[in-house]
């Protein structure tokens, strides 16, 4: 019998100490062979709770990380996170790479090793597909506070969804809609990207997305978090890249901020209704209190090691 693929996961982060646990406890519980957090503040206080979990893989990325890396420490966080799961895929043991990001949560219908099997051994990659947080006024505030998750909207049902703000968002979705992907490891060529990968140049072929498969996108369920993020996902992160977006939440004032939010994120009943309708609804409790507590802990390393295994 042929032994079913192994598995990890690899993050490039900055987040308080309670949701990098989070992250994870959740995928080790979900049977990730190791986690690599690569923290891109090397002295980032959550990289020493981090270091207690058995399974994981701390990577504080300072200057002497970078300089052996790649010669400096590149200036855009997008090349940092290629740059580090490239690392990652070129020298694991593992058979697979899962490559996102720490408001990110992978959930299986059935073992995850057990879907990265149906992948035909052609392909370097398994496409994920994302299912974004909706902010549910009747939780505590944070920044892992959701249980309703929406997919993309089919052409032409974002208007009924989000109203006049289907034009911004055709799809429904604030953030990205082409998933994040499992890349096998040691694939001659291949250059992993943060939503795809190239190999020898040209666009690797990803395929649809796995059913039995999904990442749950805490992208923006706390309104005062979104807020507080908003000045650099305009300038540095996601937003820069759809351009009328941008260019809307730029000029908006804080009560069209507010309204815009309203309308896009927050879990109402219409909404709801509409997307259960729509096939486009999951509803999801992590439960990752309960994860975290199920994780060993060892005592932490005096010098974490970055090297994979």
């Amino acid at each position: 019998m042929t032994a079913l693929p192994r598995w990890g996961v690899c993050a490039t982060l900055r987040a308080p100490v309670g949701q990098v646990l989070a992250f994870a406890a959740h995928h080790l519980g979900l049977g990730a062979a190791r986690v690599w957090l690569h923290f891109d503040d090397p002295d980032d206080p959550a990289a020493d709770a981090a270091a207690g979990l058995r399974g994981v893989a701390v990577v504080r990325c300072d200057g002497a990380y970078w300089r052996a890396l790649c010669g400096r420490r590149p200036a855009l966080h997008q090349q940092r996170q290629m740059r580090n799961i490239g690392r990652i895929c070129a020298r694991t043991r593992l058979d697979f790479v899962l490559h996102i990001d720490a408001d990110e949560f992978l959930v299986a219908d059935r073992p995850v090793a057990e879907c990265l099997a149906d992948l035909d051994p052609e392909r370097p990659i398994l496409r994920v597909e994302p299912w974004e947080a909706l902010h549910d006024p009747a939780l505590p505030p944070g920044p892992l506070s959701a249980r309703h998750f929406r997919r993309a909207l089919p052409a032409g049902a974002a208007a009924a969804a989000i109203g006049r703000y289907a034009a911004l968002l055709p799809q429904g979705m604030l953030s990205h809609t082409v998933g994040k992907c499992f890349f096998r490891a040691k694939v001659p060529g291949l250059v992993p990207s943060i939503h795809g990968a190239r190999i020898e140049g040209e666009r690797a072929p990803g395929g649809r997305f796995h059913h039995d498969l999904a990442l749950l996108h805490f992208h923006a369920p706390d309104p005062a978090a979104w807020k507080a993020a908003l000045p650099f996902r305009l300038t540095k992160g996601a937003y820069q890249f759809n351009p009328a977006l941008q260019a809307h939440l730029a000029a908006a004032d804080e009560a069209e901020i507010d309204a815009f939010y309203h309308a896009v994120q927050t879990a109402r009943p219409a909404l709801l209704d509409l997307l259960r309708a729509a096939d486009a609804l999951r509803e999801t409790d992590l439960c990752l209190d309960a994860a975290v507590r199920a994780a060993a802990v060892r005592p932490p390393a005096p010098r974490p090691g970055a090297g994979p295994r």
